[in-house]
């Protein structure tokens, strides 16, 4: 298979290379964590002005009408960096369920702002006890009085607290599954803000009888349409791991290099050449499967389903490794906040969990087997 980038994408990776070198050292990286997460930062607004905002949207809907390689440069870059922008969370997830389902009105209203730059969005899909499944869905939305009414919870909502509005997924009383904008300012929601392990703002939402207008509703049957949406997330999360892996063996190999035992580098030892040796291999075929997860984006569904989830598996289970072998050479260091290491080693760690662990993905994987 020929992979090979075009003019356009090596100029993409190239800039967005220098940019995260020189905007999100660690120095840079802990300000911005420190920072309100409710205020664009300069990173972000200078996303917007590269495009970066626009590029994996279609020309339709007012992007630049990038492909699963667009998004797969861009994320593995922010990987590379531990960049804590949530691209991904705050744009690409809930922009692209706008782009499909909102009406011209609702796009004027929610998508262009969020695509110059101008607000943050979230997806709540996520519920306790689903186990990953989009599907499982507890959350009630009601029509009365021409207004919707929507009830229930949702669990670990990236970037709650930054987010203009939420969409919401909810059970309909025909069964269907809905789509809801809420508003963050909207009467009846209660959240509980929270840290992943990995710094990334979180939280819980509670829906107590919240009452939305009509024009609220963006799809009153959004199954197809967020499978398709969470098929681009986890192949963009697995270029964002290969970012983080990237880095992650690279600094443990120059500290190999750099610390000495008995008078020489550890680097000479030949069973930490061997250690180091096998995280490449893991990073190595982890970048394999996660073009093959971005180049499936636009195949059948059940086709890239199965493509995309034994990416994310094997992506998943490589992350874990090559976070626990970066601590181990680092030593007792490697604990350490101090270390920058243990930042991608706990990125790499939670990696895991988002969209989908890999045990959820290899049942996936399995199940499509056996309809095959």
């Amino acid at each position: 298979m020929d992979f090979a980038l075009t003019d356009e994408q090596r100029m993409l990776e190239e800039t967005l290379t220098r940019l995260v070198a020189d905007q999100v050292s660690a120095e840079q990286r802990r300000a911005m964590l420190a920072a309100a997460p409710n205020r664009a930062s300069a990173l972000w607004r200078t996303f917007a002005e590269l495009g970066l905002l626009h590029m994996p949207f279609s020309e339709d809907v007012g992007g630049l009408g990038g492909d699963g390689t667009d998004l797969m440069i861009i994320m593995q870059a922010l990987g590379r960096g531990l960049v804590p922008e949530p691209y991904l969370a705050g744009l690409v997830l809930p922009g692209q369920l706008l782009a499909v389902t909102a009406n011209s009105e609702q796009q004027t209203r929610w998508l262009a702002p969020l695509l110059e730059g101008e607000h943050q969005l979230a997806l709540a899909w996520q519920e306790i006890g689903a186990r990953y499944d989009a599907f499982t869905v507890a959350t009630q939305a009601t029509q009365q009085d021409d207004q919707w009414q929507l009830t229930g919870r949702k669990d670990v909502v990236l970037n709650l607290e930054a987010a203009a509005g939420t969409l919401v997924s909810a059970r309909l009383a025909n069964g269907k599954l809905g789509l809801f904008i809420v508003p963050a300012d909207a009467p009846g929601t209660a959240t509980h803000l929270y840290r992943t392990i990995d710094d990334q703002p979180a939280g819980d939402l509670t829906l107590e009888s919240v009452t939305l207008p009509l024009t609220n509703c963006l799809s009153e049957d959004v199954s197809y349409v967020l499978a398709e949406v969470l098929a681009v997330g986890r192949a963009a999360l697995c270029a964002q791991a290969i970012g983080a892996m990237e880095e992650a063996c690279d600094q443990t190999l120059a500290y190999l290099k750099e610390r000495k035992q008995f008078g020489v580098p550890l680097s000479t030892f030949q069973a930490l050449q061997h250690r180091m040796v096998d995280m490449h291999l893991h990073l190595e075929q982890s970048r394999s499967m996660a073009i093959l997860a971005a180049t499936s984006l636009a195949l059948p569904a059940s086709e890239r389903d199965y493509k995309i989830a034994a990416a994310k598996a094997y992506c998943g289970e490589s992350a874990r490794f090559i976070a626990e072998q970066a601590i181990q050479l680092h030593g007792a260091m490697g604990m350490t906040e101090e270390c920058y290491v243990a930042n991608y080693a706990k990125h790499l760690v939670m990696f895991d969990h988002y969209l989908g662990d890999s045990d959820y993905h290899l049942e996936t994987v399995s199940e499509l087997l056996t309809v095959a």
